[in-house]
């Protein structure tokens, strides 16, 4: 009766039972998994969404590829960010989920793949799936530093393969695109004629002073048919609002097919609301604040993750440019979903294990750093507590 595009098995695995059995009982635990922004307490202006009630919002002027005040919006802030791109090449979207499947309707015909980063989110195999796109991965490897392995890019890549997704910085992984490693998927693309798309959520939000600006930027360059995503949900730490964006770049004539295509996809849905267009750039302006709070905690977790796994030679951090996520190696005593269910159980911390994110060897631990500081070393200490204390779990 119900289409395959949705996953067969829909039970929860043994964390997530785990996880609502503990809240249904109420039993307290130290959160390291959480995403959302808005619980992680931060100080959101009282007045940050009062721009939503401008009365201009009563009238409706669809537009498919979005009003050109909220569009100079977008464009303004990616000025910020020392890239410039015409307001004629940027389409919003009411998420980037929704941008991803825009671009796969505009790239793709069913059965038609995309090369996906390995580990990274696993959010791309639903997408896809629902688009009835293939995902066919590519490796992301560690020597001191996260790099692509272009030669697993390269024999990924068949006659039906349409598109190459990167994520910069990558989540979990926090890796930035490096301009070098741009250069060699950009020859790749233009000789295969494969579109590049690029997942740059995170890209406000890096670990170390000036990773952002050593990354590479495809909307920079005019060789490849690119796609930058973004939105308010990351930037501005704002997911309820739900505003994203593509912005294209490239060879003009293929920017110019790429967009009158496009046009008929997003006058088809016209997703994005009016009220939060119009509120596009005071809300851009008004959540710096919150996006100034978000990176002040995150390089202050990332310091003190980095700090506190010295004192347990077992364990290290492995470096990251950037994003919201902090990626541990521990021993592997056990597989990595029983060690997550030991420390919740045990020691009331729920982190993320390595294969959500589809690392290709145990054991990591993935931790959020958007969790309130005190929390976040508590819940580390607890972690760390249990590898220095015991050779074996028991």
């Amino acid at each position: 009766m119900f289409s395959t595009r949705l996953p067969s098995d829909l039970a929860a695995n043994r964390l997530a039972d785990a996880v609502a059995r503990r809240r249904r009982d109420g039993n307290a635990f130290i959160d390291l998994t959480g995403s959302n922004p808005t619980r992680a307490r931060f100080d959101y202006p009282q007045e940050l969404l009062a721009p939503l009630a401008d009365a201009r919002g009563l009238v409706y002027d669809p537009h498919p590829f979005g009003i050109e005040s909220a569009r100079r919006a977008v464009a303004l802030d990616y000025q910020r960010q020392g890239v410039d791109v015409p307001i004629e090449r940027i389409v919003l979207t009411a998420s980037t989920s929704e941008a991803y499947s825009l671009l796969f309707k505009l790239l793709c015909d069913a059965g038609d793949a995309v090369l996906v980063p390995r580990p990274s989110y696993p959010l791309f195999e639903h997408l896809t799936q629902m688009d009835l796109v293939a995902t066919r991965p590519y490796a992301l490897e560690y020597h001191g530093r996260w790099s692509i392995d272009v030669e697993s890019l390269e024999a990924a890549i068949t006659l039906r393969t349409r598109a190459v997704l990167i994520v910069s910085p990558n989540n979990p992984t926090g890796s930035f695109v490096t301009t070098p490693e741009l250069d060699r998927l950009a020859a790749i693309c233009a000789r295969r004629q494969l579109a590049l798309i690029a997942d740059e959520v995170f890209v406000d939000f890096a670990l170390e002073d000036e990773a952002d600006r050593r990354a590479g930027r495809p909307l920079l360059r005019e060789d490849v048919l690119s796609f930058s995503l973004g939105g308010f949900s990351k930037s501005i730490g704002l997911p309820q609002v739900k505003l994203g964006w593509i912005a294209i770049g490239g060879p003009a004539a293929a920017v110019r097919d790429a967009l009158d295509r496009l046009e008929i996809v997003c006058d088809t849905y016209l997703s994005v609301s009016t009220p939060v267009q119009i509120a596009a750039d005071e809300l851009a302006r008004r959540g710096s604040a919150v996006r100034s709070q978000i990176l002040q905690r995150i390089r202050s977790n990332y310091q003190c993750i980095q700090e506190d796994v010295l004192r347990v030679p077992s364990c290290s951090v492995l470096r990251s440019d950037g994003g919201w996520s902090a990626v541990m190696q521990v021993p592997t005593y056990e597989s990595e979903e029983e060690l997550s269910l030991r420390l919740l159980e045990r020691y009331d911390v729920l982190i993320h294990p390595g294969y959500f994110f589809d690392f290709s060897r145990e054991s990591f631990l993935v931790a959020s750093l958007l969790t309130p500081e005190d929390e976040f070393h508590e819940g580390v200490a607890r972690i760390l507590r249990h590898f220095a204390c015991t050779a074996r779990p028991s």
